[in-house]
């Protein structure tokens, strides 16, 4: 059951990102600016300040990686702050049926991606614990 709600979730999940990522270099003008005064302003200022193309290339790069299942461990974590602002602008900027839709299954989607890798995760919560090693050897 995990298994095949990880492999929806991550191919859903890819996609969306690639296509979300895609949309904002193409010339058909695609990409959504938002339906209220705040989610507008938002967007534009991303995209005024350069940060938006940023962020469409980080979205690519993750959805590449994501549907192509490599580095999951790494990639469901780097969405995470992706998916922090995407939940925020459709919890907060945009609240709509639509949007509350969206912004949920985002969450759930990188939670999903996220959980067969917690063994992973669970040293950097109790990292004040360990050692420091300064060396430069990489094992």
């Amino acid at each position: 059951m995990m298994r095949t709600l990880y492999h929806v979730s991550r191919m859903v999940f890819g996609g969306w990102y690639l296509f979300s990522g895609v949309e904002y270099f193409t010339p058909f003008d695609l990409q959504p600016l938002g339906n209220t005064a705040l989610g507008q302003e938002f967007t534009l200022a991303l995209i005024h300040s350069g940060l938006f193309a940023w962020v469409k290339v980080a979205e690519i790069a993750i959805a590449v990686l994501v549907l192509a299942d490599r580095l999951m461990p790494l990639v469901a974590a780097a969405a995470v702050p992706l998916t922090v602002v995407i939940a925020y602008w459709n919890f907060a900027l945009e609240w709509g049926v639509v949007e509350v839709v969206f912004g949920a299954l985002t969450v759930l989607f990188n939670a999903v991606l996220l959980w067969p890798y917690r063994a992973y995760y669970r040293p950097m919560l109790t990292a004040w614990k360990g050692a420091r090693d300064f060396t430069l050897r990489l094992d």
